[in-house]
């Protein structure tokens, strides 16, 4: 199985200090949805891996984030693109979890549920903490320069990334790399 894992506001959709609540506030960065369609077309599974503390925050309810998500799933549909599963941690900064990024929880409730070792496995994402997040599960970090990292474009540095993380312009740039490197060894089964 090919997986990748992203991250999902700042990497697919605009992100928002004010949080994504509504359907109507979820907006894809251009050409998101198509890289994803391509990579799902060569054969990768994309599931999302995403902090949603508004929820533990009062913001918006779990039938506001399935609405939001539903909009995601039909625009990549009209694409050609598939995300295969959701993972999100509710919790607020607060609260004790081990799900909440960069804690590797949510990365290891997708390897459980794939049944696949997640070394190796690309993981993309706009912030520091979601590349830590993946490198504790054992991904492979990418760091789109979209959302929370889009400054970093303008040449300023970014510490702590974990070893080996690779930086591009945004998704698209991301499923093109993943697209043109030689094929990696297959996640291992459990």
């Amino acid at each position: 199985m090919k997986l990748i894992i992203l991250d999902r506001d700042g990497t697919i959709n605009a992100d928002s200090d004010e949080f994504i609540k509504t359907p109507d506030e979820w907006l894809p960065l251009p050409g998101a949805l198509e890289a994803i369609a391509r990579l799902n077309h060569a054969g990768w599974r994309v599931v999302i891996a995403s902090n949603q503390s508004g929820l533990g925050r009062g913001l918006f309810d779990v039938a506001s984030l399935n609405a939001i998500h539903t909009k995601m799933h039909k625009m990549l549909a009209g694409v050609g693109g598939r995300i295969d599963a959701i993972f999100y941690c509710p919790h607020g900064p607060d609260e004790t979890c081990r799900c909440r990024k960069p804690l590797p929880g949510l990365f290891e409730q997708i390897g459980a549920r794939f049944g696949i070792a997640l070394k190796d496995v690309p993981t993309a994402g706009d912030s520091l903490r979601d590349l830590q997040a993946g490198a504790a599960a054992g991904c492979e970090p990418h760091l789109l320069l979209t959302g929370k990292s889009a400054h970093l474009a303008e040449g300023r540095a970014l510490e702590g990334l974990p070893a080996g993380t690779i930086c591009h312009r945004d998704l698209a740039a991301f499923a093109e790399y993943i697209l043109e490197r030689p094929p990696a060894n297959p996640p291992q089964l459990l």
